[in-house]
């Protein structure tokens, strides 16, 4: 193995991943025309390979692969070869995937095409080592194999791209549409019954996801049903997971997905939209149950991200690596010896038992601190100590092991900007303000949006979706575009600064513009003014990430019943009907869609408060509007002066909303039907049914 002295095209590049290649000895070039052109003009096949800088068997191949000259000289010698950061360009990350999907069975990263140099794919695999192994072929026994059919029979490999093509085609637009009821919410809440695991919570076994969107529909679910077992799921996973070794109990943060069953060993990248997604179902959570122990864990999510992630210019990177100093985890984990050295021996043995710190260890003869198994309470009574003295003792603790922790060395990190990624935090952020009213969350989400809005647009206001090291770069996917409207409309719903709300229907109407399709309904991944690959899919499935279709449809039921458009309202309809028939078939793989359909089918709410925001009676109406879980609701503050003006505007329902008698007034309206207007608070919470919660 080695690594060159010279570096390859991709140290001109900003991604952290295409830096971290730059000195292999395979020449790369960066996914570019130039790319096809000399491949097309030296009759070779593509080597594609894509990933991202946190990615752990990334990082293992290129070790065992990239970094080796033997495979190099192959691939200098008979490909060209591209390598592609995901997270800059998920738009050729989609359409490969569902490649390799198609062909193998399965995807993951790293992602590794081979195809001709008109983009069309004949090989997919994902990662293959130097040579066999783990059941696997090497590189150096699939290359020779792959040169040889495309001097020997090429013609049938053009032919094989061609149809995988075509297939690729079919399974991305084959029944898509189609009716959907609330019907559809039923089925799947009983396809999660069937995968719940009873035992440790979350669904399936290991490897476990988080995937909070499930999680968030099924509160929704127990608000439509009250059906508490769709609650008692919730609670289990979300319990089970924040003990567990996923969850960082040193210095806070959820990391990726745990490998096994029990949510105790980690893969340990920390990923900015987990975190973001995991803030608010905690969150909503708390609003639907009282349990402050939710809100803590969101609060520590904040802490960590805006501690560790966030740029001093007010956005967020992405991601945190599994790996330090070459081993995943090594950062993360401890030994009882270093306990001792860094809390004595009385804390380290309190601590040691409570978080399953081993001398076999739990994780490579080391271990990863959880509670599972653990009852603080019950061992608060063992000791002789309150339950509030044992958690102060273990927050000292933990504050001396983070402070030993920070003096080693740190995974890398990828400190790239992503829009999409920044929409969710903001959406996060907005929650934890209206929920907690923590001024600094507030502050941070207008902060990440000021800079989203004038690092990361062109001057015609295009949406562009990665920044990194001063440079803004490639137009922006449909991710970009809902997950920014979805920040700000809970930012307005937060803030309740007009703005926010104007920046929501303005970046909708944009969406629109460039992805709507206006024959078949639905929402493209990539706009028509971006490059054209062999398919323009459009992306319903949700995986760690809810889908873009799937949260537009969620924004634009809201923005509809606020802006109480016509046209918006309609084009949300056929948002809900462009898909119909992939959520029939599969109810609980797009719980983010059934989180708009719920919306959808609920009754309308709105609660109004006219009055001044800069006073006490105004602010004890709206915190009582955003108080307890309420997702069907929306809520409208209606000034005087400018700002009630340009409010008014936007949202016809509140034009004849008034305060009475120079009192902050609140109007609670239900379906289409507003009851008698109130100046007094207990009437409102009476309104709002807080005696029965």
């Amino acid at each position: 193995m080695t690594t060159q002295s010279k570096p390859n095209r991709l140290a001109k590049e900003k991604s952290p991943y295409l830096l971290q290649h730059a000195y292999n000895p395979v020449d790369w070039f960066p996914w570019s025309e130039e790319a096809f052109e000399i491949a097309k003009l030296e009759n070779k096949p593509i080597f594609l390979s894509i990933g991202y800088s946190t990615c752990h068997w990334c990082h293992v191949m290129e070790r065992e692969s990239f970094e080796d000259d033997e495979v190099a000289a192959l691939l200098n010698e008979h490909f060209v070869s591209i390598k592609v950061d995901r997270e800059e360009r998920p738009d050729i990350d989609h359409l490969y995937m569902t490649v390799c999907q198609v062909m193998t069975g399965q995807g993951g990263w790293p992602l590794t095409i081979v195809m001709t140099p008109e983009k069309k794919p004949f090989f997919a695999g994902m990662y293959f080592p130097k040579r066999r192994k783990y059941n696997r072929y090497g590189m150096m026994e699939l290359l020779p194999q792959i040169v040889e059919k495309w001097n020997e029979d090429h013609g049938k490999l053009t032919e094989t791209s061609e149809q995988i093509v075509d297939e690729v085609e079919r399974r991305m637009l084959a029944n898509l549409k189609g009716a959907v009821s609330d019907k559809v919410l039923t089925s799947a809440f009983e396809q999660f019954k069937e995968r719940y695991d009873e035992q440790y919570g979350g669904f399936g076994g290991g490897p476990k996801f988080p995937t909070s969107h499930n999680l968030s529909f099924l509160l929704r679910l127990y608000k439509r049903t009250g059906d508490e077992e769709a609650l008692r799921m919730v609670e289990k996973t979300l319990d089970a997971m924040c003990r567990g070794g996923m969850y960082d109990h040193v210095g806070f943060g959820f990391c990726r997905y745990s490998v096994d069953e029990k949510w105790l060993v980690p893969h340990f990248e920390k990923m900015l939209y987990d975190n973001a997604l995991l803030a608010w179902t905690y969150l909503e959570a708390y609003q639907a149950t009282g349990k402050k122990r939710y809100a803590d864990i969101a609060e520590e999510i904040f802490t960590y991200v805006l501690r560790d992630m966030t740029d001093p210019e007010g956005g967020f990177y992405c991601a945190e690596d599994a790996d330090s100093e070459g081993h995943e985890g090594k950062f993360y984990v401890w030994d009882k010896q270093e306990l001792v050295d860094v809390l004595g021996a009385d804390d380290a043995e309190l601590y040691a038992e409570l978080y399953d710190i081993t001398p076999q260890g739990n994780f490579e003869g080391k271990s990863i601190p959880n509670l599972i198994g653990t009852d603080l309470t019950s061992a608060a009574s063992r000791k002789g100590l309150g339950i509030g003295e044992l958690n102060v003792r273990l927050e000292h603790c933990r504050q001396k092991l983070f402070e030993r922790r920070e003096g080693r060395v740190h995974p890398g990190k990828d400190d790239k900007i992503l829009t999409s990624w920044n929409g969710l935090m903001i959406m996060a952020l907005a929650k934890g303000y209206a929920v907690l009213k923590r001024d600094d969350y507030l502050q941070a989400a207008e902060q990440a949006v000021r800079f989203i809005l004038s690092k990361m647009r062109r001057p015609d206001g295009r949406l562009l979706a990665r920044y990194r090291d001063g440079e803004a770069a490639f137009p922006g996917y449909v991710d970009d575009y809902a997950f920014m409207v979805w920040g700000l409309l809970e930012l307005y719903q937060a803030s309740f600064r007009t703005e926010f709300l104007e920046q929501a229907l303005e970046l909708n109407e944009q969406m629109l513009d460039l992805f709507w399709d206006d024959e078949n309904g639905g929402l493209f991944f990539y706009g028509h003014d971006g490059e054209r690959l062999f398919s323009r899919n459009k992306e319903i499935y949700d995986g760690a990430l809810p889908s873009g279709n799937a949260v537009a449809a969620y924004n634009m039921q809201r923005l509809s019943r606020l802006a109480y458009d016509a046209k918006l309202s309609q084009i949300a309809e056929r948002q809900l009907e462009a898909f119909g028939g992939a959520i029939e078939r599969y109810p609980a793989g797009h719980s983010m869609f059934l989180i708009a359909l719920d919306y959808a089918y609920s009754p309308s709410s709105e609660i109004v408060i006219a009055g001044d925001p800069e006073k006490e009676e105004t602010r004890q109406m709206l915190e009582a509007a955003q108080s307890g879980f309420r997702p069907h609701t929306l809520t409208v503050l209606a000034p005087k002066g400018e700002a009630g003006d340009r409010i008014r505007e936007l949202v016809p329902l509140i034009r004849d909303k008034q305060a009475i008698g120079g009192r902050t007034t609140a109007y609670v309206c239900e379906d289409f039907a507003c009851q008698s207007p109130t100046t007094d608070i207990e009437e409102l919470l009476d309104m709002l049914g807080f005696e029965s919660e």
